[in-house]
């Protein structure tokens, strides 16, 4: 099927972070490009919205700190108005006690706190800056294999080899301080692996529930332990993870990759409903908008997740009953919700002085006390039930960055933002009604700060609750999941999403997958878009010279 529509040399299906990645590489390379969005703002789930007049909060993600420093670099994108913000303090973890684990940036100040924190043996904390530094080499380790697209194990080639020998060796080599390496930690759950590392169980389920985030797996699963290194790879995070905001909230980065595209050549259209890649024989020759509108070209690269790719955009026939057998149970349940709080105060934690000076409130506040208390709160999803306890992760971006409340504006007395990511929170309970569920789901996180932070919801001015179900239909996720597909070993790497799709070209010549489903996978890395564009842009060389000849 050919149309008579606007003719590009690329699409990108997707405005989200990702496909504004990949669009602005195409362009960067020459090739004419246009992003298709349907929503009316890019971004994705990386956005900034309003929960008030004059206040925002972030959408679902709201740290940048996993974004490729090298995406950042090639497109310019602080020219472009990111401003990215890094405070000292990565992560506090307080205690139902009044205790707490504060997690710096730098690795000695953490060890030296946690000897005088009552809750992490002498051991523990003489041990801390060495392990950290086992995970860094650990985590570069398997940044070389994340930073390349994976080889082609069903159409493996001398050069394939070459490459994933040359891959395998360098891996192998920052890994070296670590017995085993990665061959032998990967497979590991993440409790054992911390299990190995420390003694003190509060330390231990703070770093535990950083690699199970946006997941819907336990910290005894195995593989879990991989999610710990992947999270770590290619950036400063390490044992207390990365902590970054962007000034104007996480929405800042897609304004700015629609900047640096917009700038380089490429056009991003919002309103632009994708649904259907058409064909001309085996290859693609544009999309069909919701509109009625065609839109040409000979590569059409996909942000959207892979179920949705292969089963609503593409025809049945071009997948085969196999395939869209495969397709369709690719795992993507999601098990992450978000609350959003406007506060008309800084809320009190047990054991800070509640000024808003104290640094600890400006990295991520975690609430995983135990690892008992973690292992709880996943079982409880995984029997598709909200837990009692669930494992929280906020941040009041307000503290770092003032703008997001304007007092000019708003029309209650709210002072500052909280973003709370809480888990599970299982997408199966679209069955028993999420709209009964959404007020308990927000009232249990409430319940669950307040033993924390007493009074917090005596300071609530307006609260938003975001479950998978909206997940699914304000951004398209498949079955709400956050990262477009569950980041088990079976899917990750050259497996991601599919055995022989890890290198992002689907069934049809000219088809790409550029979004979280593909290599290296979810979080705002902006790797697979990266990654993406480079073998359309390897692709579309070859086609060029074949032509020339």
């Amino acid at each position: 099927m050919t149309g008579g529509g606007s003719r590009y040399d690329a699409i990108v299906v997707g405005g989200g972070h990702n496909g504004l990645v990949c669009a602005a590489y195409l362009a960067l390379d020459g090739l004419r490009t246009v992003v298709l969005e349907r929503r009316r703002e890019v971004g994705g789930m990386a956005a900034t919205h309003e929960l008030l007049p004059g206040v925002r909060v972030p959408a679902l993600a709201h740290t940048l700190g996993r974004l490729r420093p090298s995406i950042v670099r090639d497109l310019h994108l602080r020219e472009h108005g990111l401003a990215l913000v890094q405070p000292e303090v990565r992560a506090w973890a307080p205690q139902p006690d009044g205790r707490s684990l504060t997690l710096w940036g730098d690795a000695e100040r953490t060890a030296a706190h946690l000897a005088d924190s009552g809750l992490v043996s002498a051991a523990d904390a003489r041990a801390y800056a060495d392990n950290d530094g086992r995970l860094r080499a650990l985590g570069s380790a398997i940044a070389v294999l994340m930073s390349r697209p994976p080889p082609d194990i069903t159409h493996a080639g001398l050069g394939d080899a070459l490459d994933g020998l040359r891959a395998g060796l360098a891996a192998r080599a920052r890994a070296r301080s670590e017995p085993g390496g990665l061959l032998r930690v990967t497979p590991m759950s993440v409790a054992d692996l911390l299990a190995e590392w420390f003694a003190s169980d509060a330390l231990r389920a703070v770093v535990a529930a950083r690699a199970l985030q946006y997941t819907s797996w336990e910290p005894r699963n195995p593989g879990t332990a991989a999610l710990l290194l992947t999270d770590t790879a290619g950036n400063d995070g390490g044992m207390a993870g990365q902590t970054v905001y962007a000034r104007g909230g996480p929405g800042a980065l897609g304004q700015a990759l629609e900047s640096a595209a917009r700038a380089l050549g490429a056009e991003v259209r919002t309103g632009a409903e994708v649904v259907a890649v058409r064909r001309s024989g085996e290859a693609v020759c544009g999309v069909a908008l919701a509109s009625g509108e065609e839109v040409d070209a000979p590569v059409v690269v996909s942000g959207l997740d892979p179920r949705q790719t292969l089963l609503r955009l593409l025809e049945p026939e071009v997948l085969g009953p196999r395939l869209g057998w495969r397709a369709g149970n690719i795992r993507q349940r999601g098990a992450t919700g978000k609350v959003n709080l406007a506060l008309g105060a800084l809320p009190a934690f047990r054991g800070l002085d509640g000024n808003g000076t104290d640094p600890r409130l400006r990295g991520r506040i975690v609430i995983a006390p135990t690892t008992t208390y973690v292992e709880q709160a996943a079982r409880a999803g995984k029997y598709d039930r909200l837990a009692d306890a669930p494992v929280l992760e906020a941040t009041i971006p307000s503290l770092v960055d003032p703008g997001l409340v304007d007092t000019r504006r708003r029309r209650r007395k709210a002072a500052h933002v909280v973003s709370v990511i809480v888990q599970p929170a299982p997408y199966e309970l679209r069955d028993a009604g999420w709209d009964a569920q959404r007020q308990t789901l927000g009232h249990g996180v409430l319940r669950t700060l307040d033993a924390y932070a007493p009074g917090i919801a005596e300071l609530v001015e307006e609260m938003q609750v975001i479950t998978p179900l909206d997940i699914e239909s304000e951004w398209g996720a498949t079955e709400g999941h956050a990262l477009h597909a569950e980041a088990g070993l079976d899917q990750w790497f050259a497996w991601r999403p599919l055995h022989g799709y890890g290198r992002y070209r689907l069934p049809l010549e000219g088809l790409y997958l550029c979004g979280s489903g593909a290599h290296p996978g979810g979080g705002v890395t902006g790797g697979p878009g990266q990654l993406a564009a480079r073998e359309v842009l390897a692709d579309w060389a070859r086609r060029r010279d074949r032509s020339h000849a």
